[in-house]
């Protein structure tokens, strides 16, 4: 008697530890979120008006970000310190990542630098172009981004010089698209303005 006392306990333990076990489960694909409907990518501008080209090449780090915009989710300000995301959408990267690749093209799409790359590529480095990022959003109609831009001396450790860049563009319509292609806009205007300054300095 005792031991079938015992097998029906442990039975019936079994089965609240298999309920409970589909019953986490359960939440658990409840609470993972659905896939993003659109995956966005940025581009890298192509048109600068650089007088002059430059022999140095230039390492582009990753960006530094805060963990808001460390992510792949699109940012928006709904209201003063406050984020959300877009819904449904993502960056095709990182955003750090993302930024740091597209800069890196954007010099390499002036056709005046010698060489711009990314850490090990095996690059004798003359400068780092270091970027932290402070802002990369949508807020009510516009784009908005910013970062500070610093430019170091590879071979000896000193910084030339620090910018702060600032740009905005309109967003003309409603939806993820218009968003998208604002801050597209608001970056390349951006770069455009951070290699200009970068090449006057190398």
């Amino acid at each position: 008697m005792r031991r079938g006392r015992l097998g029906a306990g442990l039975r019936l333990a079994l089965v609240f530890l298999l309920t409970a076990v589909l019953s986490a489960c359960a939440l658990a694909r409840l609470a993972v979120p659905s896939r993003p409907s659109a995956i966005y990518d940025l581009t890298a501008p192509a048109d600068f008006p650089v007088p002059s080209g430059s022999a140095a090449q230039l390492l582009i780090p990753e960006p530094s970000a805060f963990s808001a915009l460390d992510t792949e989710r699109i940012a928006i300000r709904p209201a003063a310190g406050q984020y959300a995301y877009l819904p449904q959408a993502v960056w095709s990267d990182s955003l750090p990542r993302l930024l740091q690749a597209r800069l890196m093209e954007a010099f390499q799409n002036t056709g005046r630098i010698r060489a711009a790359g990314l850490p090990g590529q095996g690059l004798l480095i003359d400068y780092q172009v270091i970027l932290d990022i402070r802002a990369f959003e949508v807020l009510d109609d516009r784009a908005l981004v910013a970062f500070t831009v610093k430019l170091l001396n590879d071979r000896n450790g000193e910084v030339v010089g620090t910018r702060i860049v600032r740009t905005a563009a309109p967003i003309a319509a409603a939806g993820n698209e218009a968003a998208v292609a604002a801050l597209d806009a608001a970056i390349d205007a951006a770069f455009i303005e951070t290699v200009g300054w970068v090449l006057a300095r190398v």
